[in-house]
């Protein structure tokens, strides 16, 4: 039997001390991508949740897989995704799985490992000719482990999407309270209510010995479209109960 093209770059992230050190993205493949209904945006929303996870229906084409082969213990690894970093979280043997729903065009995705000079790039092309995609996104992380940092996002209406109102009218959305430490919970929406946004975060609690948590919020505007902008914001957080307003925003 014919095994699909991501069959053997699976088998290379399980295949274990073989391989040679480094990362290893077995998905999203690099190249042309061909567009796919089950591809288009949709903001899962998932509750309750320590961490990031990938569940076994999403598509190969919405998720990033793979492997950091003598990834070190004492760090996170640091995912980029069109030009926004995150910190990485991977298990004992240094894999790595979560979802993620790519804006239509140009997308490009960088794994690099704690404390390593090399990195894995892969660019694709998402052939999207149809269905909704995230037009506004808002993407928190943060650099301590067992810290449970909070996103807050104001619509201009005034509704309030966080860990307890994820879904929001218009189909925006939040996708995880992640509880654990590094993130990122992602807001999501296709259709950007017009108007002024605010944004949030909250030092829920933890802290795992760390007197501060360094938090980065990326606002990802016009995704995917020639009017495309980033604005990335970094902020000290100091201990639990800490709130802090990170940006407004106008969109048009």
């Amino acid at each position: 039997m014919r095994q699909p093209w991501w069959w053997g770059a699976l088998a290379l992230c399980a295949a274990g001390g073989a391989a040679a050190e480094g990362p290893e993205l077995a998905a999203p493949r690099g190249g042309w991508s061909a567009a796919q209904p089950a591809n288009a945006f949709v903001q899962e929303v998932h509750y309750p949740a320590s961490r990031v996870n990938l569940r076994g229906d999403v598509g190969i084409a919405a998720q990033i897989r793979g492997v950091i082969r003598g990834q070190p213990k004492d760090g996170p690894a640091t995912l980029v995704v069109n030009g926004v970093p995150m910190p990485l979280e991977t298990d004992e043997a240094g894999a790595f799985a979560r979802p993620y729903a790519f804006a239509a065009g140009s997308n490009s995705v960088q794994v690099q490992g704690a404390g390593a000079s090399a990195a894995k790039r892969i660019q694709f092309y998402d052939n999207a000719a149809g269905g909704a995609r995230a037009r506004l996104r808002i993407v928190l992380s943060w650099d301590t482990p067992g810290t449970d940092m909070d996103l807050h996002v104001i619509t201009p209406s005034g509704e309030h999407c966080f860990y307890a109102n994820r879904v929001i009218a218009g189909g925006g959305a939040l996708d995880v309270d992640v509880t654990t430490g590094y993130g990122p919970e992602i807001f999501a929406t296709a259709r950007p209510e017009r108007g002024t946004w605010h944004v949030y975060v909250n030092y829920y609690g933890g802290g795992g010995g760390h007197a501060t948590s360094l938090a980065q919020v990326a606002v990802v505007t016009g995704e995917g479209t020639p009017s495309e902008t980033q604005r990335v914001y970094r902020i000290p957080l100091r201990s639990s109960g800490d709130l802090q307003h990170v940006a407004s925003f106008s969109v048009l």
